[in-house]
């Protein structure tokens, strides 16, 4: 599967404003500053579809792009990012929560953790949460490039340690300057859209 078109149609911050078309739903989650924006822009194959930023937190709402006219890629806001107000960050959470456990159309949920650092105690959690949800789940670990390929396996490893991985749950490294990963992830994600 390789996207040929991709548009971005909306930026919901409330229940409300997700489209109703009942098309299939990819969703993204990761901390604040993981690359999911970057990680948008590589599996459509355009550069500036997705705002990139420096500085995090800077999605704030659930992002919808429509992909091929058939289907959607999801960018949820980043989880972990402290220098918001309390009360952005319960509306984010209660964004995610209201999600992640109702959205009928949402088939698979792809985790974005980066590669370099083990996971921490958000990550932790996330990955539970979807778990006891019982969505169906990618974990892609990003920033792959800033690795060398001799070191992939203890990072990965420790990845799958960190989150309570069991043996056949996926997981991707992946890499925008690279592309290493794109084309598993897209597989996955068809995979997905397919069943």
């Amino acid at each position: 599967m390789d996207p040929r078109t991709a548009q971005f149609l909306i930026g919901a911050a409330s229940p409300s404003q997700y489209p109703q078309d009942g098309k299939p739903e990819i969703a993204l989650v990761g901390r604040s500053n993981v690359g999911k924006s970057t990680l948008v822009n590589t599996l459509t194959g355009r550069r500036t579809l997705a705002r990139t930023s420096n500085q995090p937190g800077r999605t704030r709402t659930a992002n919808y792009y429509l992909i091929d006219g058939t289907w959607y890629l999801v960018d949820l806001p980043g989880y972990g990012y402290a220098r918001v107000s309390r009360e952005i960050r319960d509306q984010w959470n209660r964004l995610l929560d209201a999600y992640l456990n109702q959205r009928a159309q949402l088939c698979c949920v792809v985790m974005v953790v980066d590669m370099r650092h083990p996971p921490g105690s958000l990550d932790q959690e996330m990955f539970a949460r979807l778990r006891q949800i019982g969505r169906r789940l990618v974990v892609a670990a990003s920033k792959a490039d800033k690795i060398s390929k001799g070191q992939w396996r203890r990072h990965l490893n420790a990845i799958r340690r960190g989150l309570g991985m069991a043996a056949g749950d996926t997981l991707i490294p992946f890499s925008a300057v690279t592309r290493t990963g794109r084309e598993e992830l897209l597989a996955e994600i068809g995979a997905c859209l397919s069943t």
